[in-house]
């Protein structure tokens, strides 16, 4: 195992960013600035083969799109929170979220959450970044970071403190000078006891000054400033300005220039460390204290010196605790003088912007002269990176070397040439204390698994002017890991993890923190460096790398192809011996057992051969686990080749058996075995589901490698691990297949297993599983099944496969597996055959252990006569017999389909099982049906024609007969007789469960479910109210009823009655989906189904007070049913509806569907109710409401006699005009609904206070109107005060006749004309015949209807002369 560059994140698009920072494009590629010299050069690699140098595009117009990473200042959170990208005065924060990448699997990727300028300052810029971590104080994620603090520091010398989204949260004027670098320090736990313990510190450089803050305070101050804002965001209020940090600030003397710094720590010095400092300070004459001081040590490089370190003594000089206080004392004092002063009026604008603009006073600093440092006056330092361990730093300069220092002792250690550019940083890696290999010969308690873990650091230095990123040990280890990468990336190396943990906190939960990471701009990828442990320990003369080396080689060799494989087996076999340690052995075997390149033969042979050679060693240094690991391999290969063998053999075996020979090898009545072959027989027919089988399957075949993946060999006994079904299945297929064909002898191979030393019951459940998948092909050839029965009469007498203890009047855990696996297979045939066959054998086994008993007993009780022993086995077994029995005709009827397509929006039913039923709650049964008779979109009828054929088979009379002849003609011409014959056995087998009003209640269920899922299919709803209208009790009807109302209707209706009432018309098709998620054509099924489904409600609440509850009953063999509470079950909870509230949603369902259908307009729906009836819509029906009551408002009434007269008037114009629909039937439902219009509007007459009389002529004068005098003749018989209508009507036939005599201006109608009365006349001429919608009716029509007039009139009416007149000239035109 070596080094690895792992991917953990990366950034879908850089170039908004980009674009963002860089608002103006660069002019000239960076690498134009710098002039070609040696130093640019490819230099290759430094050793030989290792690398390759990766070819990228050197060409400058492509130079500023990759490399404007090395302009920006880059953050990232140690634990991948958050990422900060800054340059000038902008800057973007971003955050990993889980997305899908292009090939659809799920990866971090980088999301911009926030970005914008962060300059406060004019003209100020931001020079450096840090993203810190804080813990979380919760106690449910103690030691866990509840959220990341950006620390930014400015070129105006500001440093300002922000959250994720950009909010600021603190910013203070440390010095006025620009800030350099800001570094962090995180508590970490001391490895040693003798380890000072560090504490937590924020470090901030300046040219000439260092500033440091208290970790502990600082995290309190960023907190409270944190709750403060949010409290302040939430509450609207100014957020109050926090006081200022508590800081150290030390004046750096004695150096000509600082660029970066690192703070080392506290330190304590040995006695001869201190004795040597006091001299060397002090002379001779020092004075030396008893105990070493501890000091905060800082190293800070630039030139003169190269490195400095500076020294500070704990204590020596206080916080800048005073300067806090009288700023603060400044702050209030200033305060009370300009409040003062604005009072008074000695203060002016001017003063105030010059009050707003003057900077914070700034603290000076306290001198720190450098101790010492490593002086070179030619080379400036560039960057100095701490280890983790605090002992060594890494040094970058401008010569393109990279130093390693000892900052305890300040001394440089090793250098590397040919760095220019280079930024670097560490990894630290911790031994895993499995991994620790333990010599025989040299056993000490330091060498220990359970002592200290060691720690190995790693320096990483990336190489931009080369691409190459290299990993060296330290301190003067070689090279372990090298990689091409971009010449444009960015190396980010925080040094700290999470801010705000103790000694107590850290040792909890330990999050997940990166040390390093890699940014490629090219491709976008972060990556992250992964080191082995024992990469620190490799040399030339280490047995382990040694060993490693020889395991690559190994897979090298496997990989390969080779042609001659007895040369292979002599390389691998050298190979393998030749590795020292045991788990790279292991190892090395793993890979060999694994490799599908390897034949049987060879395989065993290297095993043997390593094998032998343990043997050969000496037992004390042999490791027992490799030695075991070889010895359970070899006996696997051993009976994987025995099984091979025997399925080889293909041996021809007769298990063909007649009818009656199986019915008695199943211990079956003759009767009993014919029923259940012809349930087989339907089962398989409706089966037409193909599976695909594949060579390997039919010939048993299994790969060595899977075999070996599959069994485990420990204590003498072979175990079946834990595998997939499917891996099950194939392992159950290479034993047992060939025996259940007859083609393998069952008895060699059950001695076989036996002799391995299987457990009986893991290859029971092989046996099984295999045998349940292979369903088509064990009912195509029921040869199988003396073959399984063989099988199981040996298996169970295979040892451990049954307690001697047992006593056959319990429950046998053997037969109990079986019993399961049936009841759990949803291959009912299959499972039903391995019930009887196991119930046959274990009724074999059970009768002879009561003959051994019967003999025992012989002597003293003299019982001699044969019987047949019982148990409590066989009352399960015939239990789960008749449940499979049951599950096989459910299941044949569910995968049964009819001659008409399937509903495309129905899903695939899933299989079903004895355990799903017993599971599934007392209501699977008729669920299943309900979803099977959706799918194949049976009518109501057929299913209520079906209930009835069923009680009518044993009838006599004629006329049932005859009806249940013509049902069944009409079924087979509509393909369904053999599906009418399944759903008959379905009944016989669950008379209860799918009794009628059960099936019918979940039939309605299941419709309205899918037509809220697609609310476009309006007949859903519709088919779903036609199977509630079909629910005979009243009880279950109104609980259904209720339930679809409340859990699907209301909602919907609601928002179409306020879209309708705001718009004041039937809405457009684009305001129906957005209110209602409906097109305006299914609002009008919707609105119709409403209607019908409120009118079946309140039947059903009369119907329910006329007849008791039912009571559900269950099969007996279902009883021990369990599961969610069914649909009928929860239907008969509902409580009572309050009928006038149900009836007052009719009158507004009814209202609405009639406004929707005729597209009626000017009509508010809420106007035609009053106060009281708005607040009672769509209440719980079950609720009192306050409902109106007496005489409405007279107002109120008009405009109700108003809707409704509109509403006749354009159900009479559809009459003449039917709708264009594809389908005649629909037509016909089309203007059946709209002749029942004029009654629907009479019965709501009578609701809302409207006189029913007046509606009725007018339907009249309406049919008149459009010339249907033939449906107004039958609806003048319904009118009661016929002599208003005969006034109405007499108007109508004026129009008619001056429409015919006055507006077609015929020679002989002026004529007659002239010859008519002067009074008549004068009346025509009075008439409008633009009123009648349709002028053009016959003569005759209209002589008829003033016939009618003068049956209607009475003799003393004012008009029946006018009448008579007109009567005259009717015919007087009819003879023309």
């Amino acid at each position: 195992m070596a080094c690895s560059l792992l991917h953990f994140c990366y950034f879908h698009d850089l170039k908004p960013i980009h674009e963002f920072l860089f608002p103006h494009p660069k002019g000239e590629a960076k690498g134009g600035d710098k002039e070609h010299s040696w130093e640019d050069e490819d230099w290759g690699t430094w050793e030989d083969g290792e690398l390759k140098e990766s070819k990228e595009d050197k060409s400058s117009s492509k130079a500023p799109t990759v490399s404007w990473l090395q302009d920006c200042v880059i953050s990232l959170s140690p634990t991948n929170d958050l990422m900060v990208m800054a340059r000038d005065q902008r800057a973007v924060f971003l955050v990993p979220k889980w997305k899908n990448n292009e090939k659809g699997k799920d990866e971090m990727q980088y999301c911009v959450t926030w970005s914008g300028a962060l300059n406060v300052e004019e003209g100020e810029c931001v020079s450096s970044a840090i993203c810190i971590p804080l813990a979380s104080q919760k106690r449910s994620s103690t030691g866990r970071p509840d959220w990341t603090c950006i620390i930014v520091g400015f070129t105006s010398g500001y440093v300002r403190f922000y959250t994720e989204n950009g909010v600021l949260l603190l910013a203070q004027l440390l010095n006025e000078d620009p800030v350099l670098q800001l570094k962090c320090r995180t508590y970490e736990i001391p490895r040693h006891p003798g380890v000072t313990e560090q504490h937590e510190e924020l470090s901030i450089l300046y040219p000439f000054a260092l500033v440091t803050i208290d970790g502990f305070s600082l995290f309190q101050s960023l907190r409270a400033c944190r709750n403060q804002v949010a409290r302040a965001a939430a509450s609207g209020a100014e957020s109050v300005q926090p006081p200022p940090l508590t800081y150290k600030k030390w004046g750096l003397q004695d150096v000509d220039m600082i660029v970066d710094h690192t703070s080392i720590g506290i330190m304590t010095l040995c006695p001869f460390d201190q004795l040597k400092t006091a001299s060397i300070l002090g002379g001779v004459n020092a004075t030396v204290k008893s105990s070493p001081p501890a000091m905060s040590a800082y190293v800070t490089v630039g030139s003169g010196p190269f490195t400095g370190f500076f020294y500070s003594l704990e204590g020596s000089t206080q916080p800048l605790l005073s300067h806090v206080a009288l700023a603060v004392a400044s702050k209030l004092t200033s305060a009370l003088f300009n409040a003062a002063s604005g009072w008074l009026g000695w203060k002016s604008k001017h003063d105030e912007e010059t009050v707003q603009k003057q900077k914070p006073k700034v603290e000076p600093a306290t001198p720190l002269p450098v101790r010492f440092g490593i002086p070179d006056s030619r080379r400036r330092g560039e960057h100095i990176c701490l280890s983790p361990c605090n002992t060594l730093a890494a040094v970058t300069d401008d010569f393109g070397r990279v130093t390693l220092l000892d900052v305890v002792r300040g001394v440089a250690i090793r250098m590397w040439k040919g760095y220019r550019d280079a930024e670097v940083g560490w990894i630290q890696v911790v031994e895993d204390l499995h991994e620790r290999e333990i010599e025989k010969s040299n056993v000490s308690p330091f060498s220990s698994p359970t002592g200290l873990r060691r720690v190995a650091q790693f320096l990483v230095i990336y190489a931009p002017r080369r691409g190459i990123l290299e990993v060296w040990s330290t301190q003067q280890g070689p090279r372990v890991g090298a990689f091409n990468v971009g010449k444009h990336c960015r190396l980010l190396y925080p040094g700290y993890k999470i801010m705000g943990l103790n000694n107590v906190t850290s040792q909890g939960w330990q999050p997940q923190t990166y040390q390093i990471c890699l940014i490629d701009p090219v491709d976008g990828n972060v990556k992250t460096i992964n080191v082995p442990f024992h990469l620190a320990l490799s040399d030339k003369k280490s047995e382990r790398a040694k060993d490693m080396h020889l395991l690559k080689r190994l897979t090298v060799l496997l990989k390969a192809k080779v042609s001659n494989p007895e040369n292979l087996e002599t390389e691998i076999k050298m190979h393998l011996l030749d590795i020292k340690y045991p788990t790279m052995k292991k190892q090395a075997l793993e890979k060999l057992l694994a490799s599908k390149s390897i034949s049987l033969s060879c395989l065993t042979n290297l095993i043997q051969a390593l094998l032998d050679s343990l043997m050969n060693q000496d037992p004390e240094s042999v490791d027992e686990g490799l030695l075991q690991f070889c010895l359970s391999q070899l006996k696997l290969l051993h009976l994987y080749t025995c099984v091979n063998k025997l399925n080889a053999e293909d041996v021809e075996q007769n298990g063909a058996k007649t009818n009656n020979e199986l019915a008695s090898l199943l211990r079956l009545e003759e009767s009993e075995s014919a029923k259940i072959q012809t349930l087989l027989d339907n089962y398989r027919h409706g089966k037409t589901k193909n599976t695909v089988q594949f060579e390997d399957d039919e010939n048993c075949k299994l790969p060595i490698q899977m075999f070996l993946d599959f069994l485990e060999y420990e204590k003498e006994t072979v175990h079946v691990k834990k595998v997939d079904e499917e891996e099950y299945v194939a392992l159950g297929n290479f034993f047992f297949w060939k025996c259940l064909c007859g083609k393998c002898s069952v008895e060699e191979m059950c001695q076989l297993l036996e002799s391995a030393g299987v457990r009986p019951q893991q290859f029971l459940s092989l046996l099984l599983s295999m045998w349940l998948f292979r369903e088509k092909d064990i009912l195509k050839n029921q040869e199988s099944i003396s073959f399984l029965h063989i099988m199981l009469s040996l298996l169970i007498k295979m040892k451990g496969a049954i307690d001697v203890s047992w006593d056959f009047q319990s429950v046998s855990p053997w037969w109990q597996q079986v019993r399961t696996a049936c009841a759990q297979a949803e291959n009912v045939g299959a499972a039903l055959l391995a019930a009887l066959i196991g119930r046959s054998v274990s009724i074999s086994v059970t009768n002879s252990l009561a003959e051994k008993d019967i003999q025992e007993t012989e002597a003293s009780d003299g019982m001699t006569d044969s019987w047949e022993a019982l148990s409590l086995d066989m009352e399960h077994w015939n239990m789960l017999l008749r449940q499979l029995e049951d599950c096989l005709v459910l299941q044949t009827l569910l995968q049964s389909k009819g001659n008409k397509p399937a509903c495309g929006h129905s899903e695939p039913l899933s299989r079903i099982s004895v355990k799903k039923l017993l599971e599934g709650g007392r209501g699977v049964v008729a669920d299943g049906v309900a979803k099977w008779i959706f799918k194949l979109d049976l009518t109501p009828s057929i299913l209520k024609q079906a209930h009835q054929s069923r009680r009518l088979e044993s009838t006599e009379e004629p006329e049932e007969k005859e009806h249940s002849i013509l049902f069944h003609e009409k079924c087979r011409e509509l393909g369904l007789e053999r599906i009418l014959e399944f759903l008959r056995l379905a009944y016989e087998r669950f008379p209860y469960s799918l009794e009628s009003d059960v099936l019918h209640a979940h039939c309605c269920w299941e419709y309205v479910v899918q037509w809220n899922k697609d609310p476009e299919e309006g007949c859903f709803l519709s088919r779903s109210v036609d199977h509630l209208k079909c629910v005979d009790n009243g009880h279950v009807q109104r609980g259904i009823a209720v339930m679809m109302w409340n859990t699907f209707i209301v909602k919907r209706l609601s928002a179409a009655a306020y879209l309708m009432d705001k718009v004041g018309k039937a809405p457009k098709d684009r305001l129906c989906r957005r209110d209602v998620g409906m097109s305006d054509t299914a609002m009008t099924s919707f609105l119709g189904s409403c209607s019908l489904l409120i009118q079946t409600l309140m039947e059903a609440e009369i119907s329910s007070d006329e007849m008791k509850e039912p009571f559900l009953q269950i099969e007996d063999t279902w009883s021990a049913i369990e599961g969610p509470t069914s649909i009928v079950d929860m239907a008969l909870e509902q409580r009572h509806v309050h009928y006038p509230l149900a009836e007052h949603h009719y009158i507004l369902a009814v209202i609405m569907h009639g406004i929707m259908l005729f597209g009626m307009k000017s009509v508010k729906i809420f106007s035609l109710f009053d106060s009281k009836g708005k607040n009672a819509f769509f209440r719980e029906l079950t609720s009192i409401q306050l409902l109106p009551s007496g005489d409405m408002d007279p107002n109120i009434v008009s405009l109700r006699q108003q809707f409704l007269m509109k509403l006749v008037s354009a159900a009479v114009e559809e009459l003449i005009q039917p709708p264009k629909t594809e389908h005649a039937s629909e037509q016909h439902s089309y203007s059946e609904q709209n002749e029942d219009w004029p009654s629907v509007a009479v019965e709501l007459s009578q609701n809302l206070q409207v006189n029913e009389d007046c509606i009725k002529r007018h339907h009249v004068c309406e049919l008149y109107s459009h010339g249907i005098d033939h449906i107004g003749e039958e609806a003048i018989l319904q009118v009661h005060d016929q002599e208003v209508l005969a006034s109405q009507l007499l108007v109508l036939t004026g129009q008619r006749l001056a429409y015919a005599l006055l507006h077609t201006q015929t020679k002989e109608g002026m004529e007659l004309l002239a010859r008519l009365p002067p009074v008549l006349c004068t009346w025509l001429k009075a008439m409008n015949p633009q009123d009648l919608q349709n002028k053009d009716v016959p003569i005759e029509a209209t002589a008829r209807l003033v016939r009618k007039v003068i049956e209607l009139l009475p003799e003393n009416h004012g008009q029946y002369s006018l009448v008579l007149h007109l009567l005259e000239a009717v015919d007087a035109i009819s003879s023309l």
